[in-house]
């Protein structure tokens, strides 16, 4: 490491820590960007950035550093007339972008978690329409996924509304699509969820007819109608026999 980056770095660490929030600041931000796995277009990028604004760069697709101010180009000339400087800051590229870019896809790009998903009745707002269904995607990542509707196998574009991909906190996103509708008798309707953990779209169909939880509620309440019913009928007959006087 040459005098000259120790300087800066020390300078760095120096303003960081004794200057205050409206003090003045010195910081190095070293990137690599790449957009694809393989790393076709990489580029190592070395800014000096003061109070936020950008006064020289390094960018390993130029080659040299590059000043952005007055001062920025000053040191900028000086730089780029060091040798062992150039080829320090050329080398980046290869001893660390591109390996630790292997090592990012393995460990972060290409974990995958699939969603969860949950197809439900809610009570519609006024509108025109009198029902409405949401579609919930959970604890999925990467964030980029596609929700879409289905009516008898045809996309539906209009009367629905989604939100973003929303953070969890934990990695993990979640996102909920409504789709308001008119019911038809014999209609299927489905939610398609597309997502990279998922070797192929997965199909969710509404079934509009109740859960097991509300049938057993129904069928329960049901059976308690029954029996107050006999128990009244048995009563008001021992009422009718007990007043004539047959008991």
């Amino acid at each position: 490491m040459s005098m000259l980056i120790a300087f800066y770095i020390c300078l760095t660490l120096f303003l960081s820590i004794f200057a205050g929030t409206d003090g003045y600041f010195e910081q190095v931000v070293r990137q690599c960007r790449f957009t694809s796995k393989d790393l076709h277009g990489i580029e190592f990028i070395d800014s000096y950035v003061f109070n936020q604004a950008e006064y020289i760069r390094f960018n390993s697709t130029v080659g040299k550093f590059v000043g952005y101010t007055e001062h920025g180009v000053k040191n900028a000339e000086a730089f780029n007339s060091d040798a062992s400087l150039l080829a320090q800051e050329q080398g980046e590229l290869e001893r660390y972008c591109k390996t630790n870019a292997a090592i990012d896809y393995s460990a972060i790009l290409d974990k995958t978690a699939e969603p969860h998903v949950r197809l439900s009745s809610v009570t519609p707002p006024s509108g025109r329409h009198p029902a409405m269904l949401m579609c919930s995607a959970y604890d999925f990542y990467p964030k980029p996924i596609r929700v879409t509707w289905l009516r008898d196998g045809q996309e539906v574009k209009s009367d629905v509304t989604s939100t973003e991909e929303l953070a969890n906190g934990d990695w993990y996103y979640q996102i909920h699509s409504n789709l308001e509708y008119t019911p038809k008798s014999g209609e299927k309707i489905s939610c398609m969820v597309e997502h990279i953990s998922l070797t192929e779209p997965m199909m969710y169909h509404w079934d509009p007819s109740l859960p097991e939880s509300e049938r057993n509620k129904i069928a329960i309440g049901a059976s308690g109608l029954v029996l107050g019913a006999i128990l009244a009928l048995a009563g008001l007959i021992y009422y009718k026999k007990k007043s004539s006087g047959v008991l």
